[in-house]
Order: structure tokens, then C-alpha cells, then sequence
């Protein structure tokens, strides 16, 4: 057996400034065997689950292109032709069957549902009868039009997300399976009109989202069902089908199918009401994080989630920062500051203004004066649960300290998605009482183990928790919760 391996990630809020083109994916653009093993092999990514699954499955791989920028704004038209072309002709067509490695939230201009197109078009190329399997983000805003172009789709279980690795084993083998003919995977899809945070989508605490998750889980013990994915979506993608959605696959029931994938849209309208978050304001958040007597205390700025294409820039929190009375952390991306730095040198006092150059969401750039402790390149690879051994690079990297503030400044946007963003400079968020990070959830992989309490934060941003800030434009209305709404009118 033979499968062929492609794919694009991203993750693209539409309401982010600035565009994402072509350069933002050279950082991981692999093509070929080789490549694709030096890169991924013995990771715990969706790539090295791809690996290992097929060595389990007895079959070979023929890599195509994978593909892979950080979230940020629209991907331009130029960039996603570019993209569609260079991975699609990538595709070994002797191969038995497909493997395409997506996120399921990347828009373009002119392209609200990139994956749907993609895999529309690797269909068209490999024909009716050859087998597709996807990976997909938890964060999808998956479409009808997707699902009904490949045959097996399989969603992360988890957030954080520490679960690609097994995922994409998961795809292999149902592909394999479905090639040798053990399985007939058909598909149910639908959306109950939710529209959610990030932050309401923890997997791995008592909670909705978990409630969820644990109806699936028992779903897929039906000898009958395939697999199950719970989409929470993403809600900072203005598209179509942005929300909430399940896919539910069986061996070649359809009914049953379809019930289950009802079953879990009326639970989780049942649950909408609980599935909501709400953060305090800035100064609130850090009065209410200084009063805490033990650290360390992790002030969540999701509205600058860098997870999820945020600037990573915003001052909202910096500025009550100043003059801490207890030692506090705060990673600022920054070029202009981070170039200076590196041009001081170690040692040297830096007096610059920091942060808030991307735009009015984001707040007025902070003056700090402080001592250059590190200068770093901002190479690491990941340590941590999430995706272990993918490498990450911040650019150039610069860690002050201004009395109890340290600042890490880098050049580029890095989510705090593992300590080895930490401790690649030489620091131990232990030593923290007070550690703000520009994330939803997933922050959790890194300093989810060490935190004594969770404080959210609201402020302005584009990946702000209060929906009702968004300015929709092509999202399906009604939807819950900015319009009134039945399941009723949802089913109809």
C-alpha cells in the first residue's frame, strides 16, 4: 500500500490586521521523503503521527508538499492559488490513497472555505474512487462542501492540543482500512448555530466542552461508528460556516449516522448557556492577580492570542504592569524594539517604547527603561506535551528587566504553546508570581502544571471574547448567541 502525504495549515482570523501571503509560509514549507522525515519523524505532531501510522499499516508514504504559516490575517489571493497549485500538483496519483494534513479555519480572498476547495480540488485529480482522509484543528469551521469531498474526516479531541500525534495515526489507519475494503465510511454532517470563544472549549476539565467530547467518545464505542468529530470552531473567521459542527462516520450506516450527529447538535444546544466567558478589565485583572499571596498567577489576554492571528503586541495589560510590586512576565512581540536591543548588546540599559504599533486595538506603545539580561536568535523546539519536537523560532529575542517587570521582546509572533519559550532564554516561569499570557487556552501546555490560579482578561483586540464587538459580514445568520434563535429554526 501506498499513500500520498500533502497539506496546508492555517489559521486565519479575518479580522486581524494586515494579510498573509506567500513568504509567512517558507518558515515550514517541506516537500519530498526526506525532508518530511528530517522535519517530523519521532515528533508528536500530526506529521510524525502520519509516519509512524503508516510504518504500523505496513504501507509506504509519498510526501507532497506540507505547508504551514502561524495564524494571522486574510491569506491574499495570489498566496492561495499559489498554494492550491503547488500542493496539488505535489500529489502522487499511484498512490492508494490520500492523507491531507489541514487546519479547517484558513479563508482567502475570494476563498471563505480554502479546505473545502482544496479538497474539491485534490478530488478532482485523483477521481471519484480513491480514497481522502483529513486531519482537522478542534477550531474548524468545517462545510458541508468539505465533508462530502473526502471520505474520513478526523477532528483533534483536545484542548490544548495534545493530540495531533494520535490523530494522525488515526487517519492512516481508517484510510487504510477503508482501501483494503474493511470499511465503507459514510458521512453525517451538521451544524447547531453556535457560535463560540476559544476559551469555552476546554477539553480537559469538567465543563461543556468536555461533557461533549465524553458523548462522542461513547458514540465511537457503537462497533459501528468510525470515528467522531466535535468542531468547536473558530469565531474570528468571518465565513459562511463559521461555528460549531460535528461529523459523525460510520461503515456504511447512514441513518445511524445521522442520528448521532443530531444527538450531539441538540446536546450542545442544550449546553449553549454554559458555554460562554467572561474576563475583567485590565487594571481588575492585575489588582486582583497582585493580591494573590503565592504565584504563579497566569492573567489569560486571549484578546491577543497569537493562537488564534493576533498581533501579539497589545498593552492593555504592560501598562498596569509597570512598577509591579511582585515579579511578573510578559512576552511582547516587537521588531523595532527587539533589532535595538540586539544592537545595545547584554548589559546595556534599554529605554524604548514597547508594543502597541499594530494598530488601535492593540493600545499605545509602553515606555520602559530597563537591563538587557539575554539576547537570543528565538530557535527551540518543543518540550512540552503539545506537539513535542516541532521546532519554533521567534527571531530575534531580547529579555529586560525593569525592577519586578521582565519583558521578553522577539522579533517575530510565538504563542505560548511551550515552555521552551521560557526557558530558551534562560528563564523559569516558577520564578514568577505573575506570568500574562497572549493565548485562549493552549498556554495550559506550557504553565497549565505550575499556575496556582487562572485570571481572564477582556480587553479590545481581534480575538476579543465579547462576539458582539465583531463586525460580521458573510457568517450564516442567525446564530447563537448575537441573534434570537431556536434549535427549531436552526433545523429548518
Amino acid at each position: 500500500m501506498k499513500l500520498a502525504i500533502v497539506g496546508i495549515f492555517h489559521e486565519t482570523n479575518t479580522f486581524a490586521p494586515g494579510k498573509t501571503e506567500l513568504e509567512d509560509f517558507a518558515q515550514e514549507w517541506i516537500g519530498g521523503n526526506e525532508l518530511f522525515h528530517q522535519r517530523y519523524e519521532h515528533t508528536r505532531t500530526s506529521m510524525g503521527g502520519v509516519i509512524d501510522g503508516a510504518r504500523v499499516e505496513l504501507a509506504a508514504i509519498t510526501c507532497g508538499l506540507y505547508t504551514a504559516a502561524p495564524p494571522s490575517g486574510m491569506v491574499s489571493r495570489r498566496t492561495v492559488e499559489a498554494l492550491f497549485d503547488s500542493v496539488v500538483s505535489s500529489i502522487d496519483l499511484s498512490a492508494d490513497g490520500i492523507v491531507a494534513i489541514l487546519h479547517g479555519a484558513m479563508v482567502a480572498e475570494g476563498f471563505p472555505d480554502i479546505e473545502g476547495e482544496l479538497v474539491r480540488r485534490i478530488r478532482e485529480k485523483a477521481g471519484p474512487s480513491k480514497p481522502i482522509a483529513v486531519t482537522l484543528d478542534l477550531h474548524a469551521n468545517i462545510s458541508k462542501h468539505m465533508v462530502e469531498q473526502v471520505d474520513i474526516i478526523v477532528g483533534y479531541d483536545t484542548y490544548p492540543h495534545i493530540d495531533a500525534y494520535e490523530r494522525g495515526v488515526e487517519a492512516v489507519q481508517l484510510l487504510a482500512q477503508t482501501i483494503r475494503g474493511v470499511i465503507k465510511p459514510v458521512s453525517a454532517f451538521v451544524q447547531p448555530r453556535l457560535l463560540l470563544v476559544p476559551q469555552v472549549m476546554l477539553t480537559d476539565v469538567a465543563g461543556p466542552m468536555q461533557e461533549l467530547m465524553d458523548c462522542a467518545f461513547a458514540i465511537e464505542s457503537d462497533p459501528k461508528v468510525v470515528n467522531v468529530t466535535v468542531a468547536g470552531g473558530f469565531p474570528y473567521s468571518d465565513v459562511p460556516d463559521a461555528g460549531v459542527s460535528f461529523v459523525v462516520t460510520t461503515n456504511n450506516d447512514q441513518p445511524l449516522a445521522d442520528h448521532y450527529a443530531q444527538e450531539l447538535s441538540r446536546m450542545a444546544w442544550e449546553l449553549r448557556d454554559r458555554l460562554k466567558s467572561n474576563g475583567y478589565p485590565a487594571a481588575e485583572a492585575v489588582a486582583m492577580a497582585f493580591a494573590e499571596e503565592q504565584g504563579p498567577v497566569i492573567l489569560v489576554e486571549g484578546a491577543d492570542n497569537v493562537g488564534g492571528g493576533a498581533p501579539a503586541d497589545a498593552t492593555h495589560v504592560l501598562k498596569h504592569l509597570i512598577n509591579a510590586p511582585k515579579k511578573c512576565l510578559i512576552v511582547i512581540r516587537d521588531m523595532e524594539a527587539a533589532h535595538f536591543a540586539h544592537r545595545l548588546g547584554v548589559g546595556a540599559v534599554c529605554d524604548a517604547e514597547i508594543g502597541g504599533k499594530s494598530g488601535n486595538l492593540n493600545g499605545e506603545p509602553i515606555p520602559i527603561t530597563g537591563v538587557i539580561r539575554e539576547l537570543f536568535d528565538g530557535k527551540y523546539t518543543h518540550i512540552g506535551p503539545y506537539m513535542t519536537g516541532q521546532w519554533a523560532d521567534m527571531g530575534k529575542t531580547a529579555v529586560i528587566e525593569a525592577g519586578n517587570l521582565t519583558v521578553i521582546v522577539t522579533e517575530k509572533r510565538t504563542a505560548p504553546w511551550d515552555l521552551g519559550h521560557v526557558t530558551s532564554v534562560g528563564l523559569h516561569a516558577e520564578d514568577f508570581h505573575t506570568i500574562v499570557v497572549k493565548s485562549a487556552i493552549a498556554w495550559k501546555t506550557a504553565f497549565g502544571t505550575l499556575c496556582k490560579r487562572i485570571i481572564q482578561v477582556d480587553t479590545p483586540g481581534c480575538c476579543g471574547e465579547n462576539l458582539y464587538h465583531f463586525q460580521y459580514e458573510q457568517l450564516t445568520r442567525p446564530i447563537y448567541p448575537l441573534d434570537p434563535i431556536s434549535y427549531m429554526e436552526e433545523s429548518q
